[in-house]
This record gives C-alpha cells, sequence and structure tokens, in this order.
C-alpha cells in the first residue's frame, strides 16, 4: 500500500476514535464551547510538536496563506455546518451527506490540479462510496406497536413513517462536504513543497481558533449556557489528540504526496471505521448491512491501492 493512502486510512480511524469521544460530551457541552475547547487543544498539541520537529522551518508566506484559506472552507464553514447539520438531520444523514466530499475532491483535483485516476481507481473510490452509503444509508424501521382487539389476537399497526428529513439538514450537509472537499484542494499545493504536516495543522488550527474566540463578541454566543467540568474539558483535549491533531495532520501529510479524489475518498471512511469501535463500546454487534458495505470498501480500498 502506498504510503498516502495508508495515511489517509489512519487519518480515518483517528476521527472515529475522536467522534467516539465527543459523542460522550452530547448534551453536556455547548456547541460552541465544545468547538473552542477542541480547536485550542489542537492548536496547543500541534503547536508543540511542530517546535519540537522544527516544522516551523519549512513553512513559507505563500504556504502560510494556502494553510488559512485551506482552514476557512474545511475547519471555520465546514466544522460549523458539521455539527449545524447533526442538529438538524441527524447524525446518520450527515454522515451519509459528508462522504459527498470525496466526488467534490475528484471533480476540484481534476479541474483545479489536472489530477487523473486510472479506470481501476474510479471501479475503487465507487466500491467505497457504495460501501458507505449502505453501512449509513438504511434506515433502521421502527418495530410496529400491536393493537390489542377484543377476544383476539393482537393485530400489528401499521408501521410509523420517519419523520421527512429536513432540507435545510442536506443543505448544511452538502456546504460542509464541499467545504471539506475545497479546503483539501486548498492544502494540497501548500503539502506537495515539504511543509511539517504538524506546522500545517497548528497554523489551520490556529486560525480557527481565532475566529471561534472572535466569535464570543456576539451576545448570543457568550451567554451559551452549561455547566463547567474539568472532565469535560478533557474529554474534549482528548477527542482533539486523536482528531484534529492526529487525524487532520495524517490527513495533511497524505495531501503531501498524494492524490486529492484518492485522499479524500479514503480519510471519508470513518463511518466504517468506526464500526469496530462501536461494537467494542456498546457490545453490540453492527447490523448485516454494516458489514457488507465495509467489505466493500476494503475491496475498494485494494483497488486504488495496488
Amino acid at each position: 500500500m502506498f504510503v498516502s493512502e495508508a495515511l489517509a486510512i489512519g487519518s480515518a480511524a483517528c476521527i472515529a476514535a475522536s467522534s467516539m469521544f465527543v459523542n460522550e460530551l452530547n448534551g453536556r457541552v455547548p456547541l460552541m464551547r465544545l468547538t473552542r475547547w477542541q480547536l485550542t487543544s489542537a492548536f496547543l498539541f500541534t503547536a508543540i510538536a511542530a517546535t519540537m520537529t522544527g516544522g516551523w522551518n519549512t513553512l513559507g508566506p505563500w504556504q502560510i496563506w494556502a494553510l488559512i484559506g485551506s482552514s476557512t472552507a474545511g475547519i471555520v464553514v465546514a466544522s460549523t455546518t458539521y455539527f449545524a447539520a447533526i442538529y438538524t438531520a441527524g447524525p446518520r444523514v450527515t454522515a451519509l451527506l459528508f462522504s459527498l466530499a470525496s466526488p467534490f475532491a475528484l471533480l476540484f483535483g481534476y479541474v483545479a490540479l489536472g489530477e487523473t485516476i486510472s479506470g481501476r481507481q474510479g471501479v475503487g473510490v465507487a466500491l467505497i462510496l457504495t460501501g458507505i452509503l449502505i453501512a449509513i444509508g438504511v434506515r433502521r424501521r421502527r418495530p410496529a406497536p400491536m393493537i390489542p382487539l377484543a377476544d383476539q389476537q393482537p393485530i400489528e399497526a401499521p408501521a410509523p413513517q420517519s419523520p421527512p428529513i429536513s432540507l435545510l439538514g442536506i443543505a448544511l450537509g452538502v456546504v460542509t462536504a464541499f467545504g471539506q472537499a475545497f479546503g483539501s484542494l486548498l492544502a494540497r499545493p501548500a503539502m506537495a513543497p515539504g511543509v511539517e504536516p504538524f506546522a500545517a495543522m497548528a497554523i489551520r488550527s490556529g486560525f480557527a481558533v481565532f475566529v471561534f474566540w472572535a466569535l464570543l463578541f456576539i451576545p448570543a454566543i457568550r451567554r451559551e449556557g452549561g455547566t463547567f467540568r474539568l472532565g469535560d474539558l478533557g474529554l474534549a483535549a482528548t477527542a482533539a489528540f486523536f482528531g484534529t491533531t492526529l487525524g487532520m495532520s495524517l490527513l495533511m501529510a497524505a495531501l503531501a504526496g498524494g492524490n486529492v479524489g484518492i485522499v479524500s475518498t479514503l480519510s471519508s471512511m470513518t463511518p466504517i471505521v468506526i464500526l469496530p469501535m462501536v461494537w467494542l463500546r456498546s457490545r453490540k454487534m453492527p447490523r448485516p448491512h454494516a458489514w457488507v458495505g465495509a467489505a466493500l470498501a476494503i475491496a475498494g480500498t485494494a483497488l486504488i491501492s495496488h
């Protein structure tokens, strides 16, 4: 397997682990506070790592500006719309829409960078996207209630209809995928000359930290509720270490030598990678269609990487 593809899959695994930690904070920490905690922690982690590795010396003025543009699209915009989409359309639909980052990245890579993929790699991308759709796209049917009848066996009532998916939530999910893909496109030329990944992520997360702390000047955000708990801050920092620090740094390293579309596709395998993590955490085996999706994704990975 090529190094860039392995780094992209590692990025998906780290982001999956991060999402498991973030899920523990659901309902306990306000959204904007969680975002500030995570990005600030990620900036501190990556800045320390960049200092230890001498990564600051690999940055030039134009790389910094390119990474700031990447941060604007891939972190400031995409992170905000990602969480908003979860609140509006739910995590399953949001994860499904987030997989659109792969075809967006392929399109951007072709139009802006002239990147092409072989027919075999195209089939691999299609298999991965199909696997993601199968793994997270099947709606769970709620059990139908039983209606008791006098002197008769209970009969099954019609299954309740699922509420319609919010069009606003769909739009937010598409914007998230678009922003993530566009952020990867802007980061690709900056990473190609050999910018150190931790330094790149320190610039990206540092700019986002500035933006989200500046948002505290907005009264509605400044008045956010919730009780501060030191344990919640520690959990958010742990999630930031796995997600933004390791996961996104691996993604930056993958973009340094990999095709934007292929790297984005492999890094979007988080819904697949998270299956065994959910199994270990909940002690409940995922449903069969989830494993079918994982098998298709593994087959697609093999076609891309060999």
